[in-house]
């Protein structure tokens, strides 16, 4: 009888965890930024959010940059970029307060994201797919919060944001 209770507790344990865990699930639900220059800078761009499963895909076109260079690219905890040095916006979305550090190795910022590669024109594509935050209010979630263009590359290493310069261009995602 105790074995068979045991076990009743256990599948509604599972159950419980795995109802858990597809909430944090997407189904296509988009946001995006419009992001204007800050610091001095010409650069701007527009970034979109599209949450599929656990995975949010990142799309964005950016100009402005410096040629031919890598630029740090990250979600930041405030949806607030009035600052004129983008310094409203906070520090880097993280919610699970883990160290920064390579976007998906697990012991990362939420808001960590692959640097920008700009051509010789100052120009760039972006995509990428990334875990760790979910396109929704929630509390991973990045809707209201900003997202932010740095000068110079992310190291991936460097604490508390990657070594990665001033903040040259900043959106609210919505």
């Amino acid at each position: 009888m105790i074995k068979q209770i045991s076990l009743v507790f256990g599948a509604l344990a599972a159950i419980s965890l795995v109802a858990c865990q597809s909430m944090e699930d997407g189904n296509g639900q988009k946001a995006s930024a419009s992001l204007d220059s800050r610091s001095g800078s010409n650069a701007k761009g527009t970034v979109n959010f599209v949450w599929q499963g656990h995975d949010v895909l990142v799309t964005g076109n950016f100009s402005g940059l410096k040629p031919n260079a890598e630029q740090g690219f990250h979600v930041h905890e405030k949806g607030d970029c009035s600052a004129p040095d983008a310094m409203s916006a906070g520090g880097h979305f993280n919610p699970d307060t883990k160290s920064h550090g390579m976007p998906g190795s697990g012991s990362n910022h939420a808001g960590d994201m692959p640097n920008i590669k700009s051509d010789a024109n100052g120009n760039a594509s972006y995509s990428a797919k990334l875990i760790g935050f979910a396109v929704n209010s929630g509390p991973n979630g990045i809707l209201g919060r900003s997202v932010v263009v740095h000068r110079d590359p992310d190291d991936y290493k460097s604490q508390p944001a990657g070594n990665s310069g001033p903040r040259i261009a900043c959106g609210l995602i919505k």
